[in-house]
């Protein structure tokens, strides 16, 4: 496994998860760590992006301000953390790594996580 999601759960409106994801073997070596997210019958959708390189971070417009992407300082964890919690936020979070530029395209991506299911509870 080379991408490893964790921390989703069951959380009530306007609370708080952080989700966190390990990069090990050939995906450690990306510099682009996103994460997206599947709702039960739509499309998988960009939620963030860290760019390991320059530190620059970028978001879906909908969750700025809400969401925030960062990394550990041995820079082989990248973190969500997640606040003010919508029940439209539920769904199966993904953490996904690319060489090269950020990327709002799942299709992009080549190294994925598992998954980890954030659930809000209105």
């Amino acid at each position: 496994v080379q991408l490893q999601a964790s921390g989703g759960g069951l959380v009530q409106t306007g609370g708080s998860l952080r989700l966190s994801c390990t990069t090990s073997g050939r995906a450690a070596s990306g510099n682009i760590r996103s994460w997206f997210r599947q709702a039960p019958g739509k499309e998988r959708e960009f939620v963030a992006a860290l760019d390991r390189t320059g530190g620059g971070t970028y978001y879906t417009d909908s969750m700025k301000g809400r969401f925030t992407i960062s990394r550990d300082t041995a820079d082989n964890t990248v973190y969500l953390q997640m606040d003010s919690l919508k029940p439209e936020d539920t769904a199966e979070y993904y953490c996904a790594a690319k060489s090269g530029s950020a990327s709002r395209s799942w299709k992009s991506y080549f190294f994925w996580g598992q998954g980890t299911l954030v659930t809000v509870s209105s």
